[in-house]
């Protein structure tokens, strides 16, 4: 099942984005060095830029069509985001937190909340506010809002790449146990080797703007051995 489609062209001053690729179930890594156009290509699918020319389809729906002038609000996307920043909002409590994804009214939204805790193993961090929390309960936090909105795909924008070695390996098993038991794909950015080992299903690669894929795991590091492994800015 191709859960995305993205056949695009973008211009941000003199670096210019083409980007033609698909992404199914599972765990789809986008992967590539810094300023290849990975995190900017999320931006694209997300909505919050809109290409100069091309379409990005998600489950069948077009989101956005530059020539045919249709561009779907990133609220209206069914779309779950989790960047490196949890992004949380600070004067509310992590169930507050999770309970603003969610439809309905506030007793459905808490239930919600609360189930989506448990099942990314933070349900004791509910009443706690996220200043108190480290960075890899921030971001099962931040996973398990973006999953309560019931998104079609998520987007994955370096989660784990401000955290610690055993903390991310941690949260890559989470990561895997959610998209398999929750049957939702994902979108991981990442130029993180080891990431793409061990969770990416397919890799679209991404290379001084030229975005292509999806291709086996083991065939796109094998064309990308040797390569220095920077982070995106």
């Amino acid at each position: 099942m191709t859960a995305l489609e993205v056949d695009l062209d973008h211009r941000v001053g003199t670096f210019e984005l083409s980007a033609q690729f698909s992404a199914g179930g599972g765990i789809t890594a986008l992967f590539g060095p810094s300023g290849a156009g990975k995190s900017l290509t999320l931006r694209l699918i997300a909505g919050l830029e809109r290409p100069a020319r091309g379409r990005i389809v998600l489950g069948g729906e077009v989101l956005t069509d530059a020539d045919g002038d249709r561009l779907v609000a990133s609220r209206h996307r069914r779309l779950g985001m989790v960047f490196q920043d949890a992004l949380l909002l600070p004067h509310r409590t992590v169930l507050a937190n999770v309970a603003m994804a969610v439809d309905g009214d506030r007793r459905r939204r808490r239930q919600a909340a609360q189930w989506w805790l448990e099942r990314v193993g933070a349900s004791e961090l509910a009443e706690r506010r996220p200043g108190g929390l480290s960075g890899g309960q921030q971001q099962r936090v931040a996973l398990a809002r973006a999953l309560a909105g019931q998104p079609q795909m998520l987007l994955l924008d370096e989660p784990l790449a401000a955290l610690d070695l055993p903390v991310r390996r941690r949260l890559r098993a989470l990561i895997r146990e959610i998209v398999d038991g929750q049957q939702v794909p994902a979108l991981l950015v990442t130029h993180d080797r080891e990431e793409v080992q061990t969770l990416a299903d397919a890799v679209v690669l991404a290379q001084d703007g030229q975005v292509r894929g999806p291709q086996p795991p083991e065939v796109a590091l094998e064309s990308t051995d040797g390569e220095p492994h920077e982070r995106e800015t």
